[in-house]
């Protein structure tokens, strides 16, 4: 990102930051719909995370990091959202990831890992986002978030704790009970 039109904009120039916005809505959505599994929430913490980085932009003192600051504005988001959710509705819509191969197979491993996506909080979902989906290394992952690095790897390695168990029981089989005569 051009650095000059990042300062146009810390300066209050609102055509500089629409420009700003444009340029980073794209990856901060993909973020945010990797995170919060649902369109329309998505959409409204891109709105929130937008919000708060007008209000914010001229206390960013690096324009250089705009994109880390700025995702990790999203996340915040995110989390905000997500809690408003639990408030208001128990569970929430899980998009799987791609597959290929055989069409009834890719259906139930995406409902199977959605439902132990589900299993994570809002901090261990944003480390599998930005690691697995937008390819961060864990010191960038640390650098976007405002964490120590230490941090994210607890949060990455409870994270794949969770997951795994997760799946690995829903692949068990279900063994009735019989009664003994």
């Amino acid at each position: 990102m051009d650095r000059s039109l990042v300062e146009q904009a810390q300066r209050g120039d609102r055509e500089a930051f629409q420009v700003v916005a444009f340029t980073l809505s794209d990856r901060l959505f993909g973020v945010a719909h990797r995170i919060l599994r649902d369109f329309d929430a998505a959409g409204d913490a891109l709105q929130m995370a937008l919000v708060r980085i007008w209000r914010d932009l001229p206390s960013l003192r690096d324009p250089e990091r705009i994109e880390a600051w700025a995702t990790r504005a999203l996340v915040r988001a995110c989390h905000d959202q997500l809690r408003r959710e639990r408030r208001a509705v128990p569970g929430l819509r899980v998009m799987a990831p791609e597959s290929v191969g055989d069409p009834a197979g890719a259906i139930n491993d995406r409902e199977e890992m959605g439902r132990a996506f589900r299993r994570l909080n809002a901090e261990q979902r944003a480390v599998i986002v930005l690691q697995y989906y937008q390819d961060l290394s864990l010191p960038e992952i640390a650098e976007v978030l405002g964490v120590p690095i230490g941090t994210v790897r607890s949060r990455a390695h409870y994270a794949k704790r969770i997951l795994r168990a997760a799946i690995e029981a829903d692949s068990r089989p279900i063994i009735e009970e019989t009664s003994v005569r």
